[in-house]
């Protein structure tokens, strides 16, 4: 799937980040201003929050009584984790122009690994988790090899790794067998809920971090001349988060257990905090660091970016890698929701979820375009379909059909916004 161009201009900078727009001081400047990046292509993950908000607002209507209910959103959550998770790898491949089908059997394979040595041989939380990454890092770095080394194309690598991968969990776990997951704390991972009272404090928290981080930074912007958001972008910005942090906590700590005699259910869902974290470090890799830019770059013109200096098979051989790493993670939340490992954990439609949570997000299949939101935004609006189609006793088929079409609908929005970027001079 690799889209290298025969333009040789400059390298790309991160689709979000313009450093010759002026940054508006009042609100009507910065409608205005987002109106004109509308129009001239930069949609970003819009078309994606737009139809998250008319999902939800259509489910909760046809089934007030169950879909819009705190348990129902808390294993919503548990349900899309593993997928989304999985989603935020394949950006990084995604932004090379490039595809990973073998994604989802490289983290059934990890966690395959972390639970034959930990079930079968006893060993520890942490040397298990580590051979685990360690196994997803390894089959990252095949493929990488393999793709900008030979030149291979991706979509063959990947095709081989996912039926090679395949064979390979049927051997770890044995024809039609299992194995299981005894550990409390991987369990929990995809099924546990934090403290109440710890869920704040880390909602507060996020906020502090983000409202007094892009503070800093705009200050130091301006003081080196450089363009920076205005005030009133960042209060709208730090109050929308602040909005949106406190709801989320506040409707995730009532009480949502069906039983609460029985058993209390209320928090922060684990698998919820593990995605925030990976969301937070992630985008600090690709939008704050030299290694990021350089993931853009090659997205966009691979051989501009050779000219420009960067080494363009070693940030491939990179992204592969880091994909397979984050992979593994999401094999791991996968076996943790089941509480064991079978031969079709990350198989079956998991990887087509990811890829189309990815692309309805917004990122690009083209390259050089996408964040790692996308994919968290993207995977919940799989998650809501699935859900609440399940809700509305609709069947399988009719699921698999509304997602193909959504994901249809992204990848129309994803080509016509390029030709408009393109056409504009945006891009």
């Amino acid at each position: 799937m690799s889209t290298t161009s025969n333009d040789t201009s400059a390298p790309q900078s991160p689709p979000e980040w313009h450093p010759t727009d002026e940054a508006p001081t009042t609100l009507g400047g910065i409608v205005s201003g987002y109106l004109t990046r509308l129009r001239g292509g930069d949609v970003g993950s819009l078309p994606a929050v737009l139809g998250l908000v008319a999902l939800v607002v259509v489910f909760s209507a046809l089934r007030p009584e169950t879909f819009p209910k705190a348990f129902n959103i808390g294993n919503l959550i548990g349900q899309s984790a593993g997928v989304t998770v999985l989603a935020m790898g394949l950006v990084f491949v995604l932004l090379l122009g490039e595809i990973d089908l073998g994604a989802g059997f490289t983290g059934g394979t990890a966690a395959g690994v972390l639970g034959l040595v930990m079930t079968n041989h006893n060993w520890p939380l942490i040397p298990a988790l580590l051979v685990g990454l360690l196994t997803g890092a390894v089959i990252g770095f095949f493929i990488g090899l393999l793709v900008s080394r030979l030149g291979i194309p991706s979509f063959v690598v990947t095709l081989a790794t996912y039926l090679g991968l395949q064979g390979v969990l049927l051997k770890i776990t044995g024809a039609g067998g299992t194995i299981p997951l005894q550990n409390n704390f991987i369990i929990q991972l995809n099924n546990g809920n934090l403290p109440v009272s710890l869920g704040w404090i880390l909602g507060l928290l996020i906020i502090v971090v983000y409202a007094g981080g892009s503070f800093l930074t705009n200050r130091r912007r301006r003081a080196s001349g450089l363009t920076a958001q205005s005030m009133l972008q960042w209060a709208l910005k730090a109050g929308t988060l602040t909005v949106v942090v406190l709801a989320v906590v506040a409707y995730l700590s009532q009480e949502r257990g069906p039983h609460p005699a029985l058993k209390s259910i209320k928090g922060l869902p684990i698998s919820l905090v593990i995605m925030i974290g990976l969301l937070l470090i992630l985008t600090f890799a690709l939008s704050r660091t030299t290694w990021g830019r350089h993931v853009y770059a090659v997205g966009g013109n691979a051989e501009a970016a050779r000219r420009a200096g960067i080494n363009v098979a070693r940030i491939k051989l990179s992204c592969f890698v880091v994909a397979a790493m984050i992979a593994a993670i999401a094999g791991v939340m996968l076996a943790s929701r089941t509480n064991s490992v079978g031969p079709q954990t990350g198989g079956n439609t998991t990887l087509l979820y990811a890829v189309g949570a990815a692309v309805i997000g917004g990122t690009s299949l083209f390259g050089g375009k996408g964040r790692i939101i996308d994919a968290l935004i993207g995977g919940t609006v799989v998650a809501i379909i699935d859900n609440g189609m399940g809700l509305l006793n609709q069947s399988q088929g009719t699921v698999w059909i509304v997602t193909g079409i959504v994901l249809l609908v992204a990848a129309s929005v994803d080509a016509i916004s390029r030709r408009r970027a393109n056409a504009t001079g945006r891009v």
